[in-house]
């Protein structure tokens, strides 16, 4: 299997002066079947920015789908997959996150949330036959966004906003800036050779949109930062979906939901793939 070329470790970056708590009771858990759970979400969304989801309706047939399909893209060389960029923004990129010059032990592709406007990238990776893969991908991001869409009404009927769909109605919306990201981050055998340092897989940011919905599989590597600033690591569940406020969710509820710093530590022996669906507003 073919992954990023391998660059010197001493071009990427590492987490200084950030403690890792060691004392937390856990990432909130909201199963979203309960009638409890719109309570339970506009609190986890107070006091964390982030949260767990369970019972979400989501077919694993999806899930599973999306995830080889994603593996299979990755694992193709990287001459092949450079046909789907670069990223300006959307399209594959390899290293470099954004425009401000970040690097990360990472590599991705970036689309439009916009199921019928990612076929064409794809022919000149897969010749004439990207069905499997868009097929796949369509199939994963509209019921995402279903899921989505409903945890923003729970959220609008937790804080009593009426409209209940006065959040999702930005998703909805055709002219809707939402995107779909696939991470791929190979495993970094350069950490055996640094005394237990860390690698930045993805550095410390928040998200800009209105929401993030995150799914891996069973590979660790994600933190999340406290309110102290310590950072916690988020332990990996492929079977869940972990929900992000975004900085325009903040905005949107006048600072009474607050976005959530995370980052991503690459691993030393695994592969972690994650799905991200990124809701926002036109």
């Amino acid at each position: 299997m073919v992954f990023v070329t391998k660059p010197p470790t001493e071009n990427f970056s590492y987490p200084r002066g950030s403690k890792v708590s060691k004392f937390f009771a856990g990432i909130p858990l909201i199963d979203l079947s309960k009638p409890d759970s719109k309570q339970l979400i506009v609190r986890a969304c107070e006091e964390f920015g982030f949260f767990k989801i369970i019972n979400h309706g989501v077919p694993m047939e999806f899930i599973t789908r999306l995830e080889s399909e994603a593996i299979k893209f990755f694992s193709l060389p990287l001459s092949e997959k450079e046909k789907a960029g670069p990223p300006n923004p959307l399209g594959y990129g390899n290293k470099y996150i954004g425009k401000n010059g970040d690097v990360g032990w990472v590599e991705y592709l970036l689309l439009t949330a916009n199921t019928e406007s990612n076929s064409q990238r794809f022919l000149s990776v897969f010749g004439q036959n990207p069905e499997e893969f868009c097929s796949a991908l369509n199939d994963y991001i509209s019921a995402v966004k279903k899921m989505t869409c409903e945890i923003l009404e729970l959220m609008a009927e937790g804080l009593k906003i009426q409209p209940r769909n006065v959040f999702s109605k930005l998703l909805m919306d055709e002219q809707s800036d939402s995107c779909f990201r696939l991470n791929h981050y190979p495993p970094c055998p350069e950490l055996q050779d640094l005394s237990a340092r860390n690698v930045i897989g993805f550095g410390a940011h928040t998200d800009p949109q209105i929401i993030s919905v995150l799914r891996s599989n069973n590979t660790s590597g994600l933190q999340i930062s406290l309110r102290d600033g310590n950072w916690i690591p988020v332990p990996p569940d492929h079977n869940s979906f972990f929900i992000n406020v975004g900085d325009s969710l903040q905005v949107l509820t006048n600072g009474r939901f607050q976005s959530v710093r995370h980052r991503v530590l690459a691993n030393g022996s695994k592969s972690r793939v994650s799905m991200i669906f990124l809701g926002d507003h036109p």
